[in-house]
């Protein structure tokens, strides 16, 4: 009977075995294709990578060793004892040597000596040079529909040893000995699962079936884990994934995918992927000058990024990262001493490095690439997209804006609203229309909302100098000598109708009776400003705007003198820039060009367009100076801002909107305060926005000559005495030097002062 039966049993177990065979043969080849394709896209395909402009030195700089540090830390330079090759940077007392990266500096290291600033800067220790240009520095990469991800993918070669061997010892010690698997490991795992009554599964996963799950069966995983499933399929299908992908790629691509894709936790809206990143995002470095204590950090977080987060849960993070620091020690990666030493550093992060890489920014960037590139970054190969953004005036902005939102902050305290104030900054070269810095919000991390570009908020008296414009254009049409800055306005109160309407504006504090049209603007007086309007005809002032073609446009009431209607901040700084241009509106643009495998891409830039003439344009913007030497924004001159500059402050209806717009020859910035919910602000543009204009001002043109603006042809000036805008006598009290359109400069002298 055992001798009939035992053919059978052969035979089942033979069709079992081939059955099998069938099955891991499949699956075999299946996972081998899935894993040659993966690895084939990873390799060929990788995210469009966006960067800022190159990073430039120059003499008078206002750098800070620690902030130098961090712009070559943006370049992903390697901070060493010596610097011998090129990406290296070594700090002495006083003094940065860099070896540069770029070729075209040559082999010649670069000597920064800092003392209040950059004091020096020696090409190869002997000659000194004005500036330099280092490389463009790397903002971020953009993301698909995929979700909102942080990334920065590097070499295996580029990530320091202590930071490879801190995951080894704490994710997998045998990594460089296993197949794939740990059969111990599993097998224990097993026996829990099987006798435990545990609702999931545990276990313990190499490296290498951490990357098969979240790399290669990252969607079936997700769909199991939303489900809620034990799934021993699952982790079948992880193991024999496993097995295949150390037959199909070496440990070293293993681990380097496994690095630059593991997930880190949460910060804002962004998910943080690979140690590179984390460096970026926990601590402002770049990965290769992470210390040891820091790496060990970061290889702390994988296990569990939300409950061990260093900003969340920074207890938890330092227990966990002084248990890696065992774990190197344990295996022989660092001494016991120096595992000591590094277990007993104090945690640093840095809170708003999401923040630093411009976010704003880099959103408007992806979205203006996709409309004008389609497809283009889906295709394979490398995309590089390079901006206009300086990451030095960025990193001035923020901390612009940080410091002024905390004082308006103070200022509001005992008001205890709910919700807190918003600010948006944008700075442009005025003479190219580039975007220099953007600060959408007061944070990224609360809030994704632009408010540079979607933000439409009335400009109030940011669009006083329009007015003017208006004025000097007819009376350059008409040959008028009675509209120049000389003129005299009436400064009083009054009201106006229109359309069965009657309006009766304030002014925001006080009333100069008979006033020039230059102390008008300056000390932005409400009523002075209406009767010019009211003097050249409100439809002029709505036809000179529609010549710029920036928003919609404008009904020709009253209340268009006051800027009652609305404009984004990027549409404001657009229009100022007339005032550089001799009366040609810049367009903006933020994209300087964009690599592919098939050749640089370039939109097409629309030409500047002629909104107004040179000389009237002048007459407004040598007005506008007098808003900082002496007018509303005089406290810019008191904040220790020296160059030549003109500006407008800017206050709406019941002090709901704070603006202040200035500009220098080379430099155009607007600044805006206020609440989303549009809700009063309760201060002025003096108040609120001035102070973070300023800031920003004096920080991003340090070192710089004061640059006079162009006077062109066709304007001239004369000695005006102050009170009754004619020719000034010797005997006048309060003179000024005005210009006019030439050949309608007064004839009169002053009379009240004759004697």
């Amino acid at each position: 009977m055992k001798k009939r039966k035992t053919p059978y049993l052969l035979w089942g177990a033979g069709i079992v075995a081939v059955v099998c065979l069938g099955v891991l043969a499949y699956y075999y080849v299946s996972f081998s294709r899935l894993i040659d394709e993966r690895l084939h896209g990873e390799r060929e395909r990788t995210l469009p990578r966006v960067y800022a402009r190159p990073v430039t030195l120059r003499q008078g700089q206002a750098f800070t060793e620690p902030e130098l540090i961090a712009r070559l830390n943006d370049l992903g330079y390697a901070q060493r004892a010596r610097a011998d090759a090129p990406s290296e940077f070594t700090v002495e007392r006083g003094m940065i040597t860099i070896r540069p990266r770029t070729s075209e500096l040559g082999d010649a290291p670069i000597r920064v000596t800092l003392a209040k600033g950059i004091q020096r800067i020696d090409r190869g220790g002997r000659t000194p040079v004005q500036s330099v240009e280092l490389d463009a520095p790397l903002l971020t990469a953009l993301m698909g529909s995929g979700g909102r991800e942080k990334r920065r993918s590097v070499p295996l070669s580029t990530i320091p040893d202590y930071m490879q061997q801190a995951v080894l010892a704490i994710e997998d010690q045998g990594f460089y000995s296993h197949p794939g698997i740990n059969p111990i490991r599993i097998l224990a795992a097993a026996v829990t699962n099987i006798f435990g009554d545990s609702p999931t599964l545990v276990g313990y996963s190499t490296i290498t079936q951490q990357l098969a799950r979240m790399f290669f069966l990252a969607d079936q995983f997700n769909a199991e884990l939303t489900a809620g499933e034990r799934s021993y399929g699952r982790k079948m299908r992880e193991a024999l994934m496993s097995l295949v992908l150390e037959r199909r790629a070496s440990k070293e691509e293993i681990l380097e995918l496994y690095l630059n894709d593991i997930y880190l936790g949460q910060r804002g809206s962004f998910a943080i992927h690979g140690v590179a990143e984390a460096a970026r995002l926990f601590f402002g470095k770049d990965v290769a000058n992470l210390s040891l204590s820091e790496a060990a950090l970061i290889a702390g977080v994988i296990q569990s990024p939300g409950p061990r987060s260093p900003f969340a849960n920074p207890e938890r993070a330092v227990e966990r990262r002084n248990l890696v620091l065992q774990a190197m020690a344990d295996e022989g990666y660092v001494t016991p001493e120096a595992a000591e030493r590094a277990s007993r550093t104090p945690l640093r992060v840095v809170a708003s490095a999401v923040d630093n890489e411009a976010p704003y920014f880099v959103d408007m960037v992806g979205e203006q690439v996709a409309r004008a590139f389609p497809g283009v970054t889906a295709q394979t190969g490398q995309v590089d997209v390079y901006t206009t953004l300086d990451l030095n005036l960025q990193r001035a902005a923020i901390d612009a804006v940080r410091d002024g939102l905390a004082t308006v902050d103070k200022l509001l305290a005992r008001r205890r609203r709910a919700e807190r104030p918003q600010a948006a900054l944008i700075a442009v070269d005025p003479r190219t229309g580039e975007i220099l810095a953007m600060v959408g919000g007061r944070s990224y991390n609360q809030s994704q909302y632009n408010r540079v570009i979607s933000a439409r908020r009335q400009p109030g008296s940011v669009f006083k100098p329009f007015v003017f414009l208006a004025a000097f254009e007819l009376a350059a049409e008409e040959g008028r000598t009675d509209l120049s800055p000389a003129s005299l306005t009436v400064d009083e109160p009054a009201s106006f109708s229109f359309d069965a309407q009657v309006w009766e504006p304030r002014n925001y504090d006080d009333y100069d009776g008979e006033i020039t049209w230059r102390r008008a603007l300056a000390m932005s007086r409400n009523l002075g400003t209406i009767h010019v309007g009211e003097t050249i005809g409100f439809d002029r002032v709505a036809t000179t705007w529609r010549r710029l073609g920036i928003g919609t446009p404008l009904k020709a009431v009253p209340a268009i003198t006051l800027g009652v209607f609305e404009l984004t901040p990027l549409e404001v700084a657009q229009a100022y820039t007339l005032f550089v241009n001799g009366g040609r509106v810049r367009p903006l643009t933020s994209i300087a060009h964009v690599t592919t495998p098939n050749g640089d891409l370039r939109a097409k830039e629309p030409a500047p367009k002629r909104a107004a003439r040179e000389d009237t344009t002048y007459l407004v913007t040598n007005m506008m100076r007098s808003v900082i030497n002496e007018g509303t924004a005089a406290g810019a001159r008191g904040a220790g801002f020296t160059l030549d500059a003109a500006g407008k402050t800017g206050t709406t209806n019941d002090l709901r909107d704070a603006w202040f717009v200035g500009f220098t020859p080379e430099l155009l910035t607007v600044v805006w305060v206020g609440y989303d919910n549009n809700q009063p602000l309760s201060l002025s543009g003096t108040q609120a926005a001035l102070p973070i204009w300023t800031q920003f001002m004096r920080t991003a043109l340090a070192g710089r000559p004061s640059i006079p603006f162009d006077v062109p042809s066709g304007v001239t000036f004369a000695e005006i005495d102050r009170d009754t805008g004619k020719l000034a006598l010797p005997t006048c009290p309060r003179v000024y030097n005005e210009s006019f359109l030439a050949g309608y400069e007064p004839r009169d002298y002053c009379e009240i002062h004759r004697w």
